[in-house]
């Protein structure tokens, strides 16, 4: 596979209606809003989802979701462990740092696109890997709204004194509409450090177009969050004249009435800079 020669930097538009985007453990679980209001879902969140999408496709992935386990594995350490190639560098009294992560980049391709840190207990040595893929937090383009619903068990969790009655009470939150916007961008001087390829750019593509597929549950029932728009640059080079920062000013939403309920009560539009122009991918 052919290391990424161009810079891609990338813009997505995605939807929000009557669902819990990525909800605040710290605050009951409420949708993450900031101190104005407006939602936010973490970095972290979306990375999570882009890892289900690749592992979907068929591609090896360091940090599973515990429900999504595919290979046995247990734990970070555990998967580690049980890469031969791996195991055998970490052996060595004096540990190729370098060599350990060109193999760990070369087996998984989370890894080699947002990096990781391997340090674990008992081992002798830790290695740490930049990766080539930043990606921003989602912010919502107004203040969203917030509703909350009180609702029972229909059955006791357990017998006995200590079970909880049936009609115990619990409380799930959702955001009536949003409509959110992330950047993103993959740099080609951290692609040449971990093997990251035009190949496995193309699939961070395919996750972010389908980044709502076989992610739905009771907080995100299906069909209630959606990517709308992907706006995808790449560069004829590897360090180009327009900064990522331009890039990102260059996508303007605006609604068209005074009480926007969906994605068509938007205005979107998209400027232009000479030598550069996005595919974009629109549902």
């Amino acid at each position: 596979m052919a290391v990424l020669e161009n810079k891609i930097d990338f813009s997505v538009v995605l939807t929000v209606k009557n669902a819990n985007p990525n909800g605040d453990p710290l605050n009951g679980n409420r949708p993450r809003e900031n101190y104005d209001g407006y939602g936010e879902i973490s970095d972290v969140c979306i990375k999570r989802k882009i890892r289900n999408r690749l592992q979907d496709m068929g591609e090896k992935i360091f940090v599973q979701s515990d429900d999504r386990c595919d290979d046995g594995y247990k734990s970070l350490h555990d998967r580690a462990n049980g890469c031969a190639a791996l195991a055998a560098i970490s052996k060595n009294k004096n540990t190729d740092r370098d060599e350990y992560a060109r193999t760990a980049c070369a087996e998984w391709i989370d890894v080699r696109s947002f990096g990781q840190v391997f340090a674990f207990k008992g081992d002798s040595v830790s290695v740490g890997v930049r990766g080539p893929v930043s990606i921003q937090q989602a912010v919502s383009v107004l203040p969203v709204d917030i509703t909350s619903m009180q609702i029972t068990k229909s059955v006791n969790g357990e017998s006995g004194k200590e079970g909880k009655a049936s009609d115990t009470m619990g409380t799930k939150h959702r955001v009536d509409f949003g409509l959110y916007v992330f950047h993103g961008s993959i740099n080609v001087q951290l692609a040449e450090k971990t093997g990251f390829s035009d190949e496995d750019a193309d699939k961070i593509k395919l996750a972010l177009e389908t980044l709502f597929e076989n992610d739905c549950s009771s907080a995100r029932p299906e069909g209630s969050m959606e990517i709308r728009r992907v706006y995808w640059y790449r560069h004829d080079c590897k360090t180009p004249k327009y900064s990522s920062a331009r890039i990102q000013r260059l996508l303007h939403i605006e609604p068209i009435n005074d009480d926007p309920k969906c994605f068509e009560d938007h205005k979107i539009t998209n400027d232009t800079l000479e030598g550069l122009t996005p595919e974009i991918f629109e549902s």
